[in-house]
């Protein structure tokens, strides 16, 4: 019996699914895998913790590995990549692949398909292929000059639209006391303090918080939310300018915890994409690109035995 491995090593949490040929027969969780914000330290230990959580799910020994596909931010990067390599030479022996979360996500979407996949999770990015093979991408240039509609975005928006808010002599917004009362933080001063710290607080974290006052009716929150979908719709649209002509026919594709998880972006998005890119057909299921990384590592055995 061969075994593979997939990873997905994302901001908030690292996702390994273990499998064989045809079925996932395990997973193992663990925290931030993302090595330009964590460091490579600490996604190296997130690695290991997931993949020996999988393995001892499975009952089996991560030596049996035949091949794994683990997708990451900045794996492009020679830097990241081998020392990487290197930890996970540790425990596992045999193929071990390092592409770009864009990467897993684009073929959990899309396997080889022409289209484009649209993340939104801590950060967002918008990444394609056209049907001759080009790739593409928008946005996903870090949480502090890009990643529009990311929940790291939502979070950081919905407190600058409580303070704009405030300016204008507004009535305060509900927003606000949910968001102190998550954050644990006793007024509106103590907010001012941690969104400006010189660590930036986790804003994704408070994208359920958001998500929940939104549902609930409050206008600020909808239109925080609102505006989310839209930016990524921009995103996409850029994406597929430079690989599809006018009026073609396009797959679009959703991935992310934030479209799994908030309807509202979801339909903002399929809404103003739909205006912007009328000939776009979006998948209504969200991809997941911890499976994208498992058939990547199952293609590159297969590629191997092949040869």
């Amino acid at each position: 019996m061969s075994y593979f491995l997939g990873i997905d090593g994302g901001a908030s949490k690292t996702r390994c699914l273990l499998g064989d040929e045809y079925f996932v027969v395990a997973s193992g969780v663990s925290g931030p895998c993302n090595p330009v914000r964590v460091g490579l330290e600490q996604c190296g230990d997130a690695l290991l913790t997931a993949i020996t959580r999988a393995c001892d799910a499975a009952g089996m020994q991560a030596s049996h590995i035949q091949s794994s596909c683990l997708g990451l931010a900045g794996a492009a990067r020679a830097e990241i990549s081998n020392p990487l390599r290197d930890v996970l030479r540790q425990i596992i022996s045999g193929h071990i692949e390092i592409v770009g979360d864009n990467q897993i996500a684009l073929h959990a979407a899309l396997g080889s398909d022409p289209g484009v996949v649209v993340i939104s999770g801590t950060g967002s990015i918008a990444y394609g292929r056209g049907s001759d093979g080009r790739i593409t991408r928008a946005g996903g240039w870090g949480h502090a000059i890009s990643d529009e509609g990311s929940g790291t975005w939502i979070g950081r928006t919905a407190i600058t639209a409580i303070f704009r808010a405030a300016d204008e002599n507004q009535h305060e917004p509900r927003l606000l006391q949910e968001i102190l009362r998550f954050w644990n933080l006793p007024t509106r001063e103590a907010l001012v303090i941690k969104a400006n710290a010189p660590t930036a607080p986790d804003f994704a974290s408070l994208v359920p918080t958001i998500t929940v006052v939104a549902n609930e009716g409050d206008p600020l929150a909808r239109s925080i939310l609102s505006r989310a979908g839209s930016e990524l719709a921009a995103l996409a649209r850029i994406a597929i300018t430079k690989i599809f002509e006018p009026a073609t026919s396009v797959l679009v594709a959703m991935s992310g915890g934030v479209f799994r998880h908030c309807a509202q972006v979801r339909d903002s998005f399929v809404h103003e994409l739909a205006v912007r890119w009328p000939e776009a057909t979006i998948k209504s299921d969200i991809a997941d690109p911890a499976f994208g990384a498992l058939d990547l590592a199952r293609r590159a055995a297969a590629n191997s035995d092949e040869a």
